[in-house]
């Protein structure tokens, strides 16, 4: 990771983000290949073919949307079933294993040992969320948004806006969103981020948004709390 130019005991560092935000699917830990393949095979099992292409455009999206897809594809199963389904075999796959991207579980770490502020806001449901944080230590996030939790997924703010709610509440303060980073991987997942007034950074996987209004790094390899101040400062400066 890159080296940390800023003394942070010192006391005349710049400020650190006050929280950090933090998508799951893709972003943290690479489970599209496990979405994809789950759909696959519910649509293979009613019948039809489901395409990499079709899966990946799913990518990021909320769990009912999705669902309501896969009927169009020839399942034939209401939405909570559909749901159910998928889960339970991504949930099977991180029994498995969690495959963590690259950077991912230390800068985690290095935010934990700042002592910045962490929610995870994702549109996977509860249960595959527990899945992650058993592999955790307790005190990584100190609140969590899921799929299920909120009434407009993302690309809506409301799932955003909804960890930043949360996180003022538990440190019973007001939060900043611009002075927040936000990470995301997914089309809709960055333009939630962004539309939530945060810091929004992407950092590409299956699908590449492209440009926007959000910075762009390759790989979380390349940050540390040190960059991410620097993000911050070049914003008010």
């Amino acid at each position: 990771m890159p080296s940390t130019s800023f003394d942070f005991n010192s006391g005349s560092h710049p400020r650190t983000p006050q929280a950090v935000l933090w998508d799951m699917d893709g972003t943290l830990i690479d489970t599209e290949p496990y979405w994809i393949a789950a759909e696959e095979e519910l649509v293979a099992a009613h019948g039809g073919q489901w395409s990499e292409e079709q899966g990946l455009s799913l990518v990021g999206s909320a769990l009912p949307n999705s669902a309501r897809v896969l009927q169009e594809a020839g399942v034939k199963l209401d939405v909570r079933q559909i749901i159910d389904l998928l889960s339970a075999q991504v949930i099977a796959g991180l029994k498995r294993e969690i495959p963590w991207r690259p950077g991912a579980r230390e800068l985690l770490t290095a935010c934990n040992q700042a002592g910045i502020p962490q929610a995870l806001v994702t549109m996977s449901e509860r249960s595959i969320v527990n899945e992650l944080l058993e592999q955790l230590p307790k005190d990584t996030f100190l609140t969590s948004v899921t799929g299920e939790e909120v009434s407009k997924g993302k690309p809506n703010p409301e799932p955003y806006l909804r960890g930043l709610e949360l996180l003022g509440e538990a440190l019973d303060q007001s939060l900043d969103a611009e002075k927040c980073i936000g990470f995301e991987d997914s089309v809709p997942g960055i333009a939630s981020a962004s539309a939530a007034g945060l810091h929004a950074v992407l950092i590409p996987n299956a699908i590449d948004p492209g440009d926007g209004n959000w910075r762009r790094v390759d790989s979380l390899e390349n940050v540390d709390v040190a960059e991410m101040t620097r993000w911050l400062v070049q914003v008010s400066a």
